[in-house]
């Protein structure tokens, strides 16, 4: 069985992605600050690449919590990850 968590702690935020070699990225085009994500391996072209200070700048504005996975049900790491709303 899979478990996930939640947080706003910016460091375990950060942690969770370069340890899957995610980089913090915003949805090109998106407004009022950013649609906030996480590019793994290859850039996506629908994404900007944007450094951990904006992306916690935004990522403060807009008051989401992160709701992230560290393993699959088969004990392999995850990337799941969502953007969810603090209350």
């Amino acid at each position: 069985m899979s478990t996930s968590s939640t947080t706003t702690d910016h460091k375990t935020i950060r942690e969770w992605a370069e340890s899957r070699d995610g980089h913090p990225a915003k949805v090109k085009g998106s407004k009022d600050g950013g649609i906030l994500r996480f590019d793994f391996g290859e850039p996506e072209d629908s994404l900007e690449t944007i450094s951990w200070d904006e992306f916690f700048e935004i990522f403060d504005e807009n008051g989401p919590a992160l709701l992230y996975q560290d393993q699959t049900a088969e004990g392999k790491t995850s990337r799941f990850s969502k953007f969810i709303d603090r209350h």
